[in-house]
């Protein structure tokens, strides 16, 4: 779960710089700055959550509970949703792109990041679960 969630988090930060020059070097020839601003805010939160899975990554090489691996999922789930569909409502009008549905997942994904903040400050008071192969070689 460690290198999934160092991967994870590895790759949504390189897509947030990616997508931070995009939205700099060629959205803001053809975007109004409030969808701009719009669009900023989806790579600014997608990072803080990529440094965010990047920590719980390294997090995951000294404690083993389920709640901290929930905390990392839920990161994964709020950036896309989060940070997604700000990059989508901030493309819409310019690509006319039928997506008003869009408006009620943004909060949604912000939830996600909130669950995944609390399930990680719960993880800290969670016993450490001993791995599969720690409780073989106990056995023995």
């Amino acid at each position: 779960m460690r290198k999934t969630f160092l991967r994870l988090g590895s790759l949504f930060a390189m897509l947030a710089v990616i997508f931070g020059a995009f939205g700099a070097h060629a959205l803001e020839k053809i975007l109004p700055p409030e969808q701009i601003n719009t669009f900023e805010i989806g790579v600014r939160y997608q990072f803080y959550h990529a440094l965010a899975l990047l920590s719980v990554g390294l997090l995951c090489y000294w404690r083993k509970t389920s709640l901290l691996r929930w905390s990392g999922w839920f990161f994964v789930i709020g950036i896309i949703l989060f940070s997604g569909s700000l990059y989508l409502l901030a493309i819409r009008e310019h690509f006319q792109l039928p997506l008003d549905w869009l408006g009620p997942v943004t909060p949604l994904g912000g939830g996600f990041f909130i669950l995944g903040w609390a399930l990680l400050l719960a993880s800290t008071f969670q016993e450490n679960q001993k791995s599969y192969r720690t409780r073989k070689s106990e056995e023995k």
